[in-house]
């Protein structure tokens, strides 16, 4: 086939030129010039004359007729809770994480279990099809009528996909697919921009679900272009340690359903598995009580989890007392600790303190200040918290103690759980009784340091 004529754009400004650059003639900016495909065909002029015609007529917001999209369930419930209810017909997924981490592993289950019912295809660019096939056999899944294709041509791809016409499709990866109207090496910018922009309008042209798994780069972000976020309906991140056996599929964009939904998974010789009480995993199970471990009820998504908070806090061996946290944000312990000190007369800056969540979970809301304070005074003091305390809340520069969304929520999870005394913002306290817990409501970190000693009396 004849190749399409290519320009190099600029990203910044829109330049255009016809060899690549080091620096953007127009705007000066360096490289910032990417390679892509140039439209032929009928001038500006003719393509709006023949676009006028067809132009859709305006509708007003109240003419339009608000339609449920309907789901197909994937058949397993973390998945299926992270995407919203389950797949949307049409609608394009990207699924993100480290290598080895189960993206393939889950798809192929995914798909498995769908393709009685819903035709699939799998398409590998990284894997011949002996090897997915060598995979599904570990996992028990070669009986199902799952349709693989290795190919990373994307005009081979796309006419496979229009003759099959399957309902759901699976790309593993974006990286290894390549169009033949570029020049450049798979992976590249404009190979990952064009190939992700021709199968997201063919998704949306049929009705297939999508489902396209993407590199990552050293720092966990999608490799490729941003765009290739803003272009899908559905962003997925693969979280976990690949030493530990547990996963986490976390949404963070989401045009069918909530964002920041949470999956929890455990990877097992049949693959990966849903894991139907998450906090069970998150809370460590001591011998005996220690000091400087705090229970903390987080929110993520529509999902209540309860979280081990654990502080050590050591006497400095050098001039500059290290800060260090593992899943959680490490500038905002550097600004509790300056609370702490100020308002409660903590004071750690002759020490070092480090901050872990436990089990490898990643805490990005606020509502986690007040547990990370506490934990940090237990190892201060060497007094351990009561094991049936739990805790959430916000803390502010100016000591106060604020609220956080979904509080009773929060409590019933815990009191679900067991927990019978449970330290929340004054805001937050119920106004009926939640089970069996009892609620100590504070609005002065120096009042919940003193409520807790009470409670170790």
């Amino acid at each position: 086939m004849a190749r399409s004529k290519t320009a190099y754009l600029c990203t910044e400004c829109g330049a255009q030129s016809l060899r690549w650059q080091g620096q953007c003639p127009q705007c000066s900016a360096w490289n910032t010039l990417v390679e892509s495909v140039v439209e032929q065909g009928a001038s500006s002029g003719n393509r709006f004359a023949a676009l006028a015609g067809s132009t859709s007529r305006l509708q007003t917001l109240a003419e339009l007729e608000p339609r449920e999209a309907p789901r197909i369930p994937t058949g397993i419930e973390e998945f299926d809770r992270v995407l919203g209810g389950g797949l949307v017909p049409g609608g394009v997924v990207l699924i993100g994480g480290d290598p080895g981490i189960g993206k393939s592993t889950l798809l192929l289950q995914a798909l498995s279990a769908l393709a009685p019912t819903h035709p699939a295809v799998y398409v590998s660019g990284e894997e011949s099809g002996e090897q997915v096939a060598l995979r599904a056999q570990r996992l028990q899944l070669e009986s199902s009528p799952l349709q693989l294709l290795a190919e990373i041509n994307l005009e081979r791809i796309l006419a496979t996909l229009k003759e099959a016409r399957p309902r759901i499709a699976v790309i593993d990866s974006i990286q290894t697919v390549y169009s033949e109207a570029l020049q450049s090496a798979p992976g590249s910018v404009a190979q990952v921009r064009e190939c992700a922009a021709q199968l997201t309008r063919y998704a949306k042209q049929s009705g297939t679900t999508l489902i396209v798994v993407g590199h990552v780069t050293k720092d966990g972000a999608l490799a490729g272009p941003r765009v290739l976020e803003h272009i899908v309906d559905t962003v997925l991140y693969f979280e976990g340690d690949t030493h530990s056996s547990f996963r986490l599929v976390r949404a963070f964009k989401n045009r069918f359903g909530a964002v920041n939904e949470l999956g929890v998974f455990a990877m097992t010789d049949r693959g990966l598995k849903g894991v139907n009480n998450p906090s069970a995993i998150f809370l460590s199970q001591h011998a005996q009580q220690v000091s400087g471990s705090c229970v903390l009820v987080t929110q993520e998504g529509s999902r209540p989890l309860l979280v081990e908070i654990q502080a050590l806090v050591d006497t400095a061996h050098s001039p500059n007392p290290r800060r260090l946290s593992v899943g959680l944000e490490q500038n905002r312990l550097a600004m509790l600790l300056a609370v702490a000190h100020r308002h409660a007369g903590v004071a750690c800056f002759d020490q070092d303190v480090f901050v872990n969540a436990v089990g490898g979970v990643k805490i990005s809301e606020p509502a986690a200040d007040l547990a990370v304070l506490l934990a940090i005074v237990s190892s201060l003091r060497g007094r351990p918290l009561p094991r049936e305390l739990a805790v959430f809340g916000e803390v502010g520069l100016a000591g106060e103690i604020r609220p956080a969304p979904r509080g009773q929520e929060r409590l019933k999870e815990a009191a679900k759980l067991g927990f019978s005394v449970a330290i929340v913002p004054k805001a937050n306290a119920p106004k009926q009784a939640v089970g069996e817990i009892r609620v100590i409501a504070v609005d002065r970190i120096e009042e919940a340091i003193d409520r807790v000693r009470e409670l170790e009396h």
